[in-house]
């Protein structure tokens, strides 16, 4: 299973339980978020490193980038479309 498809699987169970939620959400307090909230998914069992969200979010950017207007200098700036974590709690909040 990929990281955004695990990634949207804990999103759907935290709006079902409040308590995961707020315990995800909570992450975001810590001195090291990321690295809090990918141990905290590896307590829950989903596999999660902080490089991989990482490369996962460069990775998909990089696709889009070249699908784009021949993947050129031209192609857009998407500004936040690479960082899941982020994208992850927008979904969350």
């Amino acid at each position: 299973m990929e990281v955004v498809e695990m990634l949207d699987n804990l999103k759907e169970k935290a709006h079902r339980d409040p308590a995961l939620r707020e315990m995800l959400l909570a992450t975001r307090r810590e001195k090291e978020p990321l690295a809090a909230f990918c141990k905290k998914c590896r307590e829950l069992g989903v596999p999660v490193y902080e490089m991989d969200l990482i490369a996962a979010g460069e990775e998909f950017y990089a696709a889009m980038k070249r699908s784009t207007n021949g993947g050129g200098e031209n192609s857009p700036m998407l500004e936040g479309e690479d960082d899941f974590y982020e994208l992850f709690f927008a979904g969350l909040e």
